[in-house]
């Protein structure tokens, strides 16, 4: 178990080191492959520590806990938890930092968490509901130290630009929050993290005012600068927006110049990080030139910018003798494998080891099955024939390790494969799919904010009402979407707002495209000479009854034969398109006496889950493009997200308040739907069908 400040303080005055941030992905197969990324990571890049991030009110706790000990105890990784403390009671904080210490971690990174609102989440069963009150992070800090001593080593977090709370008149202030941050240090925090920022003016500004504050609070504390790869315009945007972290103009305009291709918005973005790093160095050169410097990097669970960012900038660990000389991939055949001798003791055994096979690739990070004929089901216990014959030392060099990260060659190409993440709307097998920040479930505004916004409805058409206002845009936020409508939705406008007045309040949605030029103003994407397609779809919230008229009309053989569904309540009943073939063919399966007479080539697989790519690209010497995809896995991991998000809706009212009972009942009683139409061609075959 290492300090983080231990490890800070053993490095030479002056040299750089770095830290990667990482969340618990939303599906187990997103966590599988986030597991092979890490290891790959931490054998290329060796960051001095990680970070992973804990959802609000302890949501993600126990997938939090469970990727802290795959980072700490199986990869050797020193792992900073970060630790929530509003709306959690004391109970909850006892077992996370229990928890903590059970998995041999001793640095936490101390946060507030969401506004507190003790009344809705603590629970009424602990006994010790009326014991400690954690409002501010500096009373989680002052807990730990008290419960724990020295044990821990403990972060805290800074805004450069000052922290951004509604209900502060002031808004954004350094010097309103200075104070907090004297009082946290003086509480015991050991280092400060900064939350993301892109511009290095108010950064100067932030370093130097900590450095020179007449507390002398700050003089020798490590301060950590926290930057966030730049992975897609529309994530930067997004995040900025929440963080309240300006981007300067000049750098707006080199993104936005690029803004419809991914790859170049990517390319840009480690340019820009490229450079915030080296006037991050400069800034502190003049600030604390006898420390070394850090920087924290929020990965978004992705490898590819990260890895190009540290390499080009000089941020890598100096490699050893040993690896000085390592080679790019070898793919060259095998060399004549030797007999193997029995006796290789004595003056021979050099000789021997090295006639001695080498271990193959698919025995890293251990032994594995070797599957002929299809793909690994499981990849960290299984491996093709072919993985099987290269060898491994060549291919796990730092170097190698390091192209693959970059995604230079097949290998490469597999590992950053989910290079460029579309939120939920991605692949549910990446470990960057959902929420792009992994701090789970929120409203991402305060309660008053909240009132102001929505008010106290109590009836369907007050509901109605809200949802049509955000769509004329006359409503910045609602409680799924704190995002303004992209120009797309432009064109179907209307029809959102006609099944909205009919009660069916829809979250997301996007028109049929067939074919426009990549470059085209309103649905283009991608780099240029490529054409764009769209299947049209559209996901609500509708009350059960109306969902039981729908289901069958989505029954309808010439429905179903253009049309998937999925379909979810609160109770977790699930219903889709799949689910239904697969029920009408159970009915017409002969008995299993007669099916065992059928001759085997004859007989009808089990059906397989539908995978709805319903935006891609086709675009010159690249394989087509699919940003945008619904399934079962990622529909229904958002299932969850969607009716909790309703949950947080109804517990900014008074519990037992009449609109508390109202929103509750109809979160009791709806279904999320999910409607695809598969006809691109016809741009109102989808709309016609639902308000037909």
């Amino acid at each position: 178990m290492e300090k983080i400040t231990d490890k800070i303080a053993a490095l030479p005055a002056g040299s750089d080191y770095f830290s990667l941030e990482f969340f618990p992905p939303k599906t187990a197969m997103g966590f599988a492959n986030l597991r092979s990324r890490l290891d790959r990571m931490a054998r290329a890049l060796r960051p001095l520590f990680v970070n992973v991030t804990w959802g609000a009110g302890g949501s993600t706790a126990t997938k939090s806990l469970e990727l802290a000990e795959i980072c700490q105890r199986e990869l050797g990784l020193t792992t900073c938890l970060h630790l929530t403390c509003t709306n959690m009671s004391r109970h909850l904080i006892d077992k996370a930092l229990d928890d903590a210490k059970a998995l041999g971690i001793c640095n936490i990174l101390a946060l507030r968490g969401d506004p507190p609102r003790r009344s809705e989440y603590q629970d009424l069963t602990d006994p010790d509901a009326d014991g400690e009150e954690f409002n501010w992070a500096v009373d989680l800090i002052r807990y730990i130290r008290k419960r724990h001593g020295d044990y821990f080593c403990i972060g805290v977090a800074a805004y450069p630009e000052g922290h951004a709370d509604e209900s502060h008149p002031l808004g954004q202030s350094l010097e309103h929050d200075l104070p907090y941050l004297v009082e946290k240090v003086r509480a015991g925090a050991d280092f400060i993290m900064t939350q993301l920022f892109f511009d290095i003016d108010a950064y100067g500004r932030f370093e130097e005012t900590l450095r020179s504050h007449p507390s002398g609070a700050f003089k020798n504390i490590p301060i950590i600068p926290g930057l966030m790869p730049i992975q897609s315009y529309q994530m930067i945007k997004r995040t900025t927006k929440l963080s309240h972290a300006k981007i300067p103009e000049s750098m707006s305009a080199r993104l936005d110049a690029v803004k419809t291709d991914d790859e170049k918005v990517k390319a840009v973005g480690v340019d820009i990080l490229s450079e915030l790093v080296e006037q991050i160095r400069e800034i502190k050169s003049r600030t604390a030139a006898e420390q070394p410097r850090g920087f924290h990097f929020y990965t978004l669970n992705l490898e590819k910018a990260v890895t190009f960012i540290v390499e080009r900038t000089g941020l890598l660990t100096p490699v050893t003798p040993s690896e000085e000389n390592e080679s790019a991939i070898d793919l060259n055949p095998l060399p004549e494998i030797n007999l193997l001798r029995v006796d290789v003791n004595g003056a021979n055994a050099a000789q021997a080891d090295l006639r001695r096979r080498k271990a193959s690739i698919g025995s890293d990070p251990h032994d594995r099955v070797i599957v002929p004929g299809r793909s690994p089901s499981h990849p960290d216990y299984e491996a093709t024939a072919l993985e099987a014959s290269l060898p491994a030392e060549p291919i796990n060099t730092r170097a190698n390790t390091l192209a693959i990260s970059e995604g230079e060659g097949v290998l490469g190409r597999e590992a950053t494969w989910d290079d460029f993440p579309n939120g939920r709307w991605g692949d549910a097998r990446s470990p960057a799919y959902g929420q792009i920040d992994g701090y789970g479930v929120s409203l991402h505004v305060t309660v008053p904010k909240a009132l102001q916004l929505w008010g106290r409805p109590t009836t369907v058409q007050e509901v109605n009402d809200i949802m049509i206002r955000h769509l004329r845009g006359e409503l910045e936020t609602i409680p799924w979407s704190e995002e303004s409508f992209s120009p797309e939705t432009d064109k179907i406008r209307e029809r959102l707002i006609a099944l909205n007045a009919k009660g069916w309040w829809t979250l997301a949605s996007q028109p049929a495209v067939n074919g426009l030029r990549s470059t085209d103003e309103t649905f283009g994407w991608g780099p240029p000479n490529g054409f764009v397609f769209q299947k049209a779809f559209v996901e609500f919230f509708c009350p059960s009854k109306d969902w039981t008229a729908l289901l069958e009309k989505l029954s309808i053989p010439e429905v179903r034969d253009v049309v998937c569904f999925y379909a979810t309540n609160l109770r977790g009943d699930f219903i889709s398109s799949d689910t239904l073939r697969q029920a009408e063919r159970q009915q017409s399966k002969p008995e299993q006496s007669a099916t065992s007479q059928i001759p085997r080539d004859q007989q009808q697989p089990d059906e397989v889950a539908s995978t709805n790519a319903v935006t891609w690209g086709v675009f010159p010497g690249k394989e087509i493009v699919t940003p945008t995809i619904i399934e079962e896995v990622s529909f229904r991991a958002w299932s969850e997200e969607a009716f909790a998000i309703w949950g947080e809706w109804v517990k900014i009212y008074e519990r037992g308040s009449e609109t508390a009972k109202f929103l509750e009942s109809l979160r009791r009683d709806c279904w999320l739907v999910n409607v695809i139409h598969h006809d691109y061609v016809d741009a109102e075959a989808l709309w016609e069908l639902l308000l037909g």
